[in-house]
């Protein structure tokens, strides 16, 4: 059986189990799990704030904006955000015949920074140039999808549930961070208080990321010393504090050519490059593409991504 097949198996028995424990206020027996049912293509209420968390289409499609992205996620797709962000959606493809169906599985920092501590060294690969997005669409791999059935059938065993739901929602995490939504994910591991003197300096970096700085100077004020802070810095984020700060500033650029594609020239000074040629190099080698090159990709407006 190939991996598509299976994927399409795991899928329709997510959709019965799902259809059949589908209740008006999403909740489920399991902690953190909701499961939400849509017959109708109007905008949904509000949704209560869940924090950070994984969001799985099982049937039909979703639409979200966020950002100046509008973005289509499908059966078989997954959300992942890292922060608690208003986003804007509503469901598409949605019939009282063929509802849209899905699920939400809370992520707390707690869980996801003790598996992070107790993966071996090397288990999560180099980190991408660019910061990792706090929102990101993925399909769901095979063995994701595996978990996630087998957690939704313990809804109709009350006497395993309370055992074995643990475990298999820790597995389901496990195949988010080792998976295409890692890098994500990892960054709701920062917000843990046992990595809070590192999730300081994030945020420091992410604030100041215009500013100039020495790894020194960042270490003595969250009350390191440089050798520790570089260390520890690198085995969480899988990156140094200056590559860290690269990654934002570019990423911050490519959003601000976004909203203003015609004032290139301006943008690299604006997220904290003195240089033109060196921001142009830098952008170029992260997005394949020269500032001035990359503005004409939105002149037309923004980009739409349907998967």
């Amino acid at each position: 059986m190939s991996a598509n097949q299976a994927a399409a198996m795991l899928l329709d028995e997510l959709c019965v189990l799902l259809a059949r424990h589908a209740r008006h206020d999403a909740t489920t027996a399991i902690t953190d799990l909701m499961i939400g049912r849509e017959e109708s293509e109007a905008p949904p209420p509000p949704p209560p704030t869940v924090g950070t968390r994984m969001t799985l289409i099982a049937q039909g499609a979703k639409r979200l904006a966020y950002g100046e992205q509008v973005y289509d996620y499908r059966a078989g797709q997954c959300l992942v955000a890292s922060v608690v962000m208003p986003l804007k959606c509503h469901f598409i493809e949605a019939t009282p015949e063929r509802p849209v169906l899905g699920l939400c599985l809370r992520l707390h920092p707690s869980e996801v920074a003790e598996t992070m501590l107790q993966a071996t060294r090397g288990t999560f690969p180099e980190e991408d140039e660019i910061a990792p997005p706090a929102v990101i669409f993925a399909d769901a791999s095979t063995e994701l999808l595996d978990a996630t059935v087998r957690l939704v059938r313990l809804l109709d065993e009350p006497r395993d549930r309370d055992v074995l739901a643990p475990l298999v929602k820790r597995e389901m995490l496990w195949r988010l961070l080792t998976g295409e939504h890692g890098p994500t994910v990892r960054q709701i591991g920062l917000t843990d208080p046992r990595f809070s003197p590192i999730a300081e300096a994030v945020q420091w970096i992410r604030q100041n990321y215009r500013q100039p700085f020495r790894v020194e100077e960042l270490a003595e004020r969250i009350g390191m010393s440089p050798s520790a802070f570089y260390r520890n810095f690198q085995a969480i984020t899988r990156t140094t504090p200056i590559q860290y700060q690269k990654k934002i500033r570019l990423q911050e650029a490519r959003l601000l050519l976004a909203a203003n594609p015609k004032d290139v020239a301006h943008i690299g000074y604006l997220v904290g490059y003195d240089s033109p040629s060196q921001f142009s190099r830098e952008y170029r080698r992260v997005f394949g593409a020269p500032p001035s090159q990359d503005a004409l990709r939105f002149v037309t407006g923004p980009a739409t991504k349907t998967d």
